[in-house]
């Protein structure tokens, strides 16, 4: 039980310094706690263990994406569309640079965002010099030649900003006095990011054209809207919503986007944290985390996949039974990461006897194989179009990246 309430305060501790920068400005929690759990769980059956587990996934190679060395902490790895390039943000001190890799390490870019000199210093978070540059959240536009991410710039409030590959002149995309952050670039225009802001005394997400700064409102206030991510053909956006005691998991359709009446569709709407969500690669499910497991434990987390139209159960029995994995390290910057062909979800098992382990989960049959990367204790999976893993691990008490080239891009078939 104490490795346990060890692992558990460890994760909220996580949880809180990822998000605290960003949330904390916004006034809601950057913890996830657990919902108020019901005491009783009629639909809750015990899973039968495995009594053969299925071979480990063998890689063809593991590495480190960017080399091994003392003094930093990587992580929140985010590949570009077509699988060319992956960033990640690294921590050095109390700053945070986004550092852009090919898969075969070499440095494209590295963005250390500093903002211009002169001007009234406007209003800074607890603890923060005004030094220190944070940069953290980057976006890929549909054509990986641009994105956008989040920065203080060194000095100011935190902001969105508009960057080119190579060193291009970085631009602001918002001003406000106000904490602007969680952006998601449309994977099907090149000119449209939605984004969560504080300017309205909670989280509210908004949609910005970046070609004009030109923003539009879409949610109305009232409880806070997080990690919003378009859908793969660019007509829908998934964000949780909620309190600090519960989110659930809805979307944003067509009608909402363009100022209709419909402002959203529920996913999940019952006692349990839901959180993070996901599309699938071909747009038919969404994947998020829950603290929902059989045995009633909040600190317990499961992946849970549902069709992105809204047709399966929101609550109860239903619901329950659409959890892909459970006991996983819920990582919340990053989310579940997809496996290309929407099959299959990569995951890391909430194991500290084997460090956290990868795993693979194949939706069709069920069956869950642990990738053995002989890495430890392992966090922030992302899977790129061909198939690549890339995510951290740490190394003499030091977070790296790392990147898993496996045999197929759908190593359960």
């Amino acid at each position: 039980m104490r490795r346990r309430t060890t692992r558990a305060r460890r994760w909220r501790a996580a949880a809180r310094a990822a998000a605290a920068v960003f949330l904390a400005a916004l006034a809601v929690a950057a913890a996830f706690p657990g919902a108020a759990i019901p005491e009783t769980m009629p639909w809750a059956a015990q899973p039968a263990p495995a009594e053969n587990p299925p071979d480990p996934i063998e890689p063809l190679h593991v590495r480190p994406l960017a080399g091994i060395a003392p003094g930093r902490n990587d992580s929140n790895p985010v590949w570009s569309p077509d699988g060319s390039l992956v960033a990640f943000e690294r921590t050095r001190g109390t700053g945070k640079e986004i550092v852009i890799v090919r898969p075969d390490g070499t440095v494209v870019d590295t963005i250390d965002h500093r903002a211009e000199e002169g001007g009234e210093r406007p209003f800074l978070l607890p603890d923060d010099s005004g030094e220190t540059s944070y940069n953290a959240g980057i976006s890929w536009s549909p054509s990986g030649k641009r994105f956008v991410f989040m920065s203080n710039g060194g000095e100011r409030n935190y902001d969105l900003f508009l960057r080119g590959l190579g060193g291009a002149v970085t631009m602001r995309l918002t001003d406000h006095k106000e904490k602007d952050g969680h952006a998601h670039w449309s994977p099907a225009a090149d000119n449209l990011v939605v984004f969560v802001s504080g300017r309205t005394g909670k989280g509210d997400l908004y949609v910005m054209d970046v070609s004009t700064r030109t923003t539009a409102r879409l949610t109305q206030g009232g409880k806070a809207n997080l990690y919003p991510r378009w859908s793969p053909d660019g007509k829908k956006i998934a964000a949780t919503h909620g309190s600090n005691e519960n989110h659930d998991i809805f979307v944003i359709t067509a009608a909402g986007l363009t100022g209709g009446r419909e402002p959203g569709r529920t996913l999940a709407s019952w006692p349990w944290d839901d959180i993070r969500p996901v599309w699938s690669p071909d747009g038919t499910k969404i994947a998020f985390y829950s603290n929902y497991n059989p045995a009633g434990d909040p600190k317990v987390w499961s992946i849970l996949v549902v069709a992105s139209d809204g047709t399966d159960p929101r609550e109860g029995e239903g619901l329950a039974a659409r959890v892909a994995a459970e006991d996983v390290i819920p990582d919340v910057e990053t989310g579940p990461a997809w496996m290309p062909d929407s099959a299959g979800i990569a995951y890391v098992k909430n194991d500290p006897h084997e460090y956290n382990p990868i795993y693979i989960v194949d939706f069709k049959s069920g069956t869950e194989r642990a990738v053995r990367t002989e890495t430890k204790m392992n966090h922030d999976l992302a899977c790129s179009p061909d198939g690549l893993l890339a995510f951290r691990a740490q190394v003499d008490q030091w977070d790296h990246m790392f990147i898993a080239v496996l045999k197929k891009k759908a190593p359960y078939q």
